[in-house]
């Protein structure tokens, strides 16, 4: 996958990045999930910290299990909108937040995001 960061365990990286296949329509609802063995090979990460990061994804009702079948995409699609928004207000937190710490305004941000929309269309 990617190199993870020392300061987030690998666990919850790894739910961020299925989060973001959910968001993004890689996973589709009622898709099956590779299994942990398959996940802890593209991550590079342990069998045990993929478990915990797919039974955390369960309890928040993203991932279904059916036993001997494997895990399933929720097909909630209010669910996935939420984690969609969720995954896009922490996008604008980390925005905001880098922008204030090399001293740029609010209004300022608001002139980049416009000056570079362009780019994006």
């Amino acid at each position: 996958m990617k190199d993870f960061n020392n300061t987030i365990p690998i666990y919850i990286q790894v739910m961020d990045d299925i989060k973001r296949k959910i968001a993004l329509g890689v996973y589709l609802p009622n898709d099956r999930v590779e299994s942990v063995r398959e996940l802890a090979i593209f991550y590079g990460a342990n069998p045990n910290t993929i478990q915990r990061a797919l039974s955390e994804l369960e309890r928040e009702g993203l991932l279904r299990a059916e036993r001997t079948i494997g895990r399933f995409i929720c097909d909630n699609s209010e669910l996935i909108a939420s984690c969609k928004k969720k995954l896009a207000e922490d996008a604008v937190t980390n925005f905001l937040q880098e922008l204030t710490s090399i001293g740029l305004s609010l209004e300022e941000g608001i002139e980049l995001i416009k000056e570079r929309k362009g780019n994006y269309e």
